[in-house]
Formats: C-alpha cells, sequence, structure tokens
C-alpha cells in the first residue's frame, strides 16, 4: 500500500482537499461570501483538481465520495480509510494555513443539529453522488468527468444552501470548523451513498466495470484485466 504510486495518491488526496478547504474559506469569508459564489469557486476548483488528480487517486477529495465508491466495491476497504484520513489531514492543515494568512482565528459555524439542515445536505450530496456515478459508470474522460463533477459539486452545494452554509462535504465542514456529526458530517455521506447506489441500480451498465481511462488503478488498487478475443474463448 505504500509503494510510490499509493503514496502519490495520499498525497493527491492530501492537498486536493486541502486547496478546496482554502478556496472555500477565501470566498465564504469574503465580501462575496453568497451560496452562488461560494458553489461557483467550489466548482471550478473541484473541476481543476479533478484534472490534475485524476490519474493519480481518482480525486475524491470528499470523504462522501470515497465512502459512496466504497459501498459499490470501486474502492477497497484499507484504500478507502486511508483516502478519508488523508482528506480530513488535508482540510484541517488548510484551516491553519488560512487563520494563517489571514492571522485571526475563525469561530466554529456549524451550531448544533438540525434535521432540516441534515436533510439539505444530504439532498445536494445526492445529486453529487449521481454526477460521480455517471462520471463512473458512462467512463467519462478526464475532461468530461471534470466537467460533470465540477457542475455537479456547484449544483449541490446550491441546493443544499437553501438550508444550510452549503459545503456538500465532511472534510470541507471540518476545515471551515463546521464539524457537527448529524448534519454536516452524516448528511453528505447519506445523500452520496444513496445517490451513488440508485444510479448505479438504475442507470448503470451492468459490465462497465472500470472508471474513466488511467484511473481505475489508482482507484481500486488492483491492476486492469485485458479481455480475451473471441477467437481465444472458443477455444
Amino acid at each position: 500500500m505504500f509503494g510510490k504510486r499509493n503514496l502519490a495518491a495520499l498525497a493527491a488526496e492530501f492537498l486536493g482537499a486541502g486547496i478546496l478547504t482554502v478556496l472555500v474559506l477565501s470566498v465564504q469569508r469574503s465580501t462575496i461570501g453568497v451560496p452562488f459564489f461560494v458553489a461557483a469557486a467550489a466548482g471550478l476548483t473541484v473541476a481543476m483538481l479533478v484534472f490534475v488528480f485524476a490519474n493519480t487517486s481518482g480525486a475524491h477529495f470528499n470523504p462522501a465520495v470515497t465512502i459512496s465508491q466504497w459501498t459499490t466495491r470501486r474502492i477497497t476497504t484499507v484504500r478507502a480509510i486511508l483516502y478519508v484520513a488523508a482528506q480530513l489531514l488535508g482540510a484541517f492543515v488548510a484551516y491553519y494555513l488560512y487563520t494563517y494568512f489571514v492571522n485571526n482565528k475563525l469561530q466554529s459555524i456549524g451550531g448544533e443539529f438540525t434535521a432540516r439542515i441534515m436533510f439539505a445536505e444530504a439532498a445536494g450530496a445526492l445529486v453529487l453522488g449521481f454526477a460521480w456515478a455517471a462520471a463512473v459508470y458512462q467512463r467519462f474522460s478526464i475532461g468530461t468527468t471534470a466537467a460533470v463533477v465540477g457542475i455537479g459539486y456547484m449544483i449541490a452545494i446550491v441546493a443544499a444552501s437553501a438550508a444550510s452554509i452549503g459545503l456538500v462535504n465532511p472534510a470541507l465542514a471540518l476545515g471551515v470548523k463546521a464539524w457537527v456529526w448529524g448534519t454536516y458530517v452524516a448528511g453528505p455521506i447519506i445523500g452520496a451513498v444513496v445517490g451513488f447506489n440508485l444510479y448505479a441500480y438504475l442507470f448503470a451498465n451492468e459490465n462497465i466495470k472500470t472508471t474513466f481511462a488511467g484511473a481505475t488503478a489508482a482507484l481500486t488498487g488492483k491492476k486492469p484485466v485485458a479481455k480475451k478475443s473471441a477467437s481465444k474463448k472458443k477455444k
């Protein structure tokens, strides 16, 4: 698990979650910190990060995405645990980097558990889960995946913002000091798992077992198996 390729995958998840957290904090705490601008900035950032890191780690940057792919057996248990740990650590470090930049500590903004907020985060994450599942099961190119996932995340945040801060990412919730288990952690995980599995059950082609080109090995830790030709099967 700790070869060069696997360490690169963990570094990609760490950096991706960290960059996303710093970006969201910068916009969220600025004079244009309205939900639409936060969503647009987060969506563009995720799209860029998918371009950069898709072939390295699969470009999750979100524990809800990692767990949803784990529930459909597209990523091993060990890799899922390490990915989530790297994402949380990246967001945690990003918070302290941001507070160093602004020379000020941030107060918690998560509040207490509210079912309305949990369902809003889950609804947004369901959209994101659908976007990710479409990219995985339809084997989009990296460019198309970046666009679909980036736009999907933007829409997810706008949808969740109707009742919440609009994060749809437990790692991001840790980084912006909105770490509330029942809302900004459980909500996105539930929504993403439901969205990903619902798409896999209703719309996915069962014969498709790979993600976009080059990312399968990073996602599953297994080497792709070449298909045998029809002529060889008859022998």
